[in-house]
C-alpha cells in the first residue's frame, strides 16, 4: 500500500514573502507550558532566518486586538484544546488569515480520538479495539469486552493528559474519573503491549519511523517533555518493509482525516510485528524533546529549516483549508473558547 497526500511543497526563497507572521503559542490548555517552549523556539528560529515573526499569545491578547495588527499569517504552536482542535483554525479564516497545518474540520477530527478512530476503521486501518465511555459504568463494561490492561483517556486532549495504563479492576475507578475529568466523553482501548513509534508528516511526505523506549509505565507527559530518560531511535527499524508500511500508514491516517502541511501520527506494535495506528496530532510539540525537529534531522532538515517548511504551508492554507468549514459570525466574540471542565 502507498498512498500519496499529492501536498506538493510550496517553497519559498525569500522571507519578505511570508510578511509579517505571529508564532500563536500559550493559550489555557493544560499544554501551555510545553506550548510556550515550542512556540519560544519556533520565533527564534523563524527571526534567524529572517522572518518578521511576533509571539503571541492569546490567553493574554484576544483575538479581536489580534485582527488589526497587520499580521499575515499565523504559525500555529498552541496544544490542545482552544489551539489544535479546530476553534482558532476556525477564527482565523473568518478574519481572513492563512494558518500553518490542518483545517478546521480535520483539525476537530484529529482532536476527537472517538471520531478519528471511526474514520481509521472506516478506511481499513489497524487500530486497537475500543469502547466509548462517557459514564463511570461504561468504563466497567469496556473492562468487561476489552480486558487488562487497557488504556483509558480522554477523547478531546493530547500529550497523554489524562490517560492511563490499568492492569487490574481495582485501578479502574480512578483511572475512569480522570478520564471523565475533562469535559467529555472518553475512549477506552485494548492495550498493545510492544514498541512505540511515531512518523513524522511534512508537506505530504512521511520522514523516518522513530522507535521510543521510555522507563515509564508509558510514553506519558512526564516521559515526552521532562525526562532524560526516554531514549529514541530514527528510523524506528531496519527492515524497510515495516519502514515503509509504517510511512504508508501514517500517510493513509492523514488523509483519513483530511490533515494537510505537517504533523505526526503514533503507533504501538504488538508482538505480531503488525502497526496499530493510535491518534495523528496536527500540531506536534517542537521542543527540545519533540520527536518532530528528530525525525527531521535525520532527513537533513535542522530546526531553523523545518520551522520555515511549516511556514510554507500558510502559504496555501486559505485555498486548502476553505472547503473544511468556518465558524459562523454568530458565533465568535473575538475570543477564544476556554476549555471547560479541565483540571490540569
Amino acid at each position: 500500500m502507498t498512498v500519496s497526500l499529492n501536498d506538493l511543497r510550496n517553497q519559498i526563497d525569500s522571507a519578505e514573502k511570508f510578511g509579517r507572521v505571529a508564532v500563536m503559542f500559550g493559550g489555557d490548555s493544560c499544554e501551555r507550558e510545553v506550548s510556550l517552549d515550542s512556540g519560544n523556539a519556533v520565533l527564534d528560529a523563524l527571526r534567524s532566518r529572517g522572518v518578521d515573526a511576533h509571539g503571541w499569545d492569546p490567553a493574554n491578547r484576544g483575538l479581536a486586538e489580534f485582527s488589526g495588527q497587520g499580521f499575515d499569517r499565523v504559525w500555529i504552536a498552541l496544544h490542545g484544546p482552544g489551539g489544535e482542535d479546530g476553534a482558532l483554525q476556525g477564527a482565523l479564516q473568518w478574519i481572513d488569515m492563512p494558518y500553518t497545518g490542518s483545517g478546521v474540520m480535520a483539525s476537530a477530527l484529529a482532536m476527537d480520538k472517538v471520531r478519528s478512530k471511526r474514520l481509521f476503521k472506516a478506511a481499513g486501518l489497524d487500530t486497537p479495539d475500543y469502547v466509548v465511555v462517557r459514564t463511570p459504568g461504561d468504563g466497567k463494561l469496556a473492562a468487561d469486552e476489552l480486558g487488562f490492561p487497557m488504556v483509558i483517556k480522554p477523547s478531546g486532549q493530547g500529550s497523554s493528559v489524562g490517560m492511563s495504563k490499568i492492569f487490574e479492576p481495582s485501578e479502574l475507578p480512578a483511572a475512569v474519573d480522570l478520564a471523565l475529568s475533562f469535559d467529555g466523553p472518553a475512549i477506552a482501548e485494548r492495550c498493545v503491549i510492544g514498541t512505540e513509534s511515531t512518523v513524522a508528516i511534512l508537506q505530504g511526505q512521511a520522514l523516518s519511523s522513530i522507535r521510543i523506549e521510555t522507563p515509564h509505565v508509558f510514553y506519558d507527559y512526564r516521559a515526552k517533555y521532562e525526562s532524560d530518560e526516554t531514549r529514541y531511535h530514527c528510523p524506528g527499524t531496519d527492515d524497510p518493509e515495516l519502514e515503509q508500511r509504517f510511512r504508508d500508514m501514517a500517510v493513509a491516517a492523514f488523509a483519513a482525516l483530511g490533515c494537510t502541511g505537517w504533523g505526526r501520527v503514533d503507533f504501538m506494535t504488538g508482538s505480531d510485528g503488525a502497526p496499530q495506528l493510535l491518534e495523528v496530532n496536527t500540531v506536534p510539540g517542537m521542543t527540545s524533546h519533540s520527536l518532530v525537529p528528530m525525525a527531521a534531522k535525520v532527513a537533513g532538515i535542522d530546526f531553523a529549516e523545518l520551522c520555515w517548511r511549516v511556514l510554507e504551508t500558510s502559504m496555501t492554507s486559505k485555498a486548502v483549508n476553505r472547503s473544511a468549514g468556518v465558524i459562523s459570525a454568530r458565533t465568535w466574540t473575538g475570543k477564544m473558547p476556554k476549555a471547560k471542565g479541565v483540571k490540569c
